[in-house]
């Protein structure tokens, strides 16, 4: 057994905390319009894999209404989406964190909750409405979280990835 293990499982019951891992979480995705219409506007509602965000403070003190979560796809399939992660360079540079919208987890050994290398995308970041994060969460059974100081990990390069500033002008550099 490792030191630090990555990850634990917890009851359905449990409450929901940062590093959660959902399967099939419903996500309400407006539909896209060139100008919004209220009386017209829709949604689809779409079934990630997840990731929990949201800090385990304002979870367990029911502080936010939407939860934040994160998709989270085997790097199997991520690198399926993006030929640079198809090579040994692509994957090293996500493993050593210089990607800055995504985050790589280590692959699950528990026994009955396996899963391969998984990457986070912070490109696409949803609100999941507060009781159905808990409802689904209960209603899937016992899941998968992420456990410290990994969980930390994964919302420090979230926290990197939208504190990005973008200059106008750089500074030259050295040559």
């Amino acid at each position: 057994m490792d030191a630090y293990p990555w990850y634990c499982t917890v009851a359905a019951d449990a409450s929901c905390l940062q590093g959660d891992i959902l399967r099939s979480c419903p996500v309400v995705v407006p539909t896209v319009a060139t100008q919004f219409d209220a009386e017209a506007a829709s949604a689809e509602v779409l079934e990630y894999d997840v990731v929990i965000l949201s800090q385990s403070c304002d979870l367990v003190q029911r502080k936010v209404d939407l939860v934040l979560v994160c998709p989270v796809w085997e790097l199997g399939a991520m690198s399926e989406r993006s030929h640079y992660l198809r090579s040994t360079e692509g994957r090293e540079t996500l493993r050593r964190g210089n990607l800055p919208g995504y985050h790589l987890l280590n692959a699950c050994d528990i026994e009955g909750f396996e899963f391969p290398h998984l990457v986070v995308d912070f490109h696409n970041v949803y609100g999941v409405p507060f009781d159905l994060l808990v409802t689904h969460a209960r209603d899937s059974g016992q899941r998968v979280r992420l456990l410290p100081p990994y969980r930390e990990h994964l919302a420090q390069a979230f926290a990197r990835f939208f504190m990005r500033v973008g200059l106008p002008v750089d500074i030259s550099p050295f040559r």
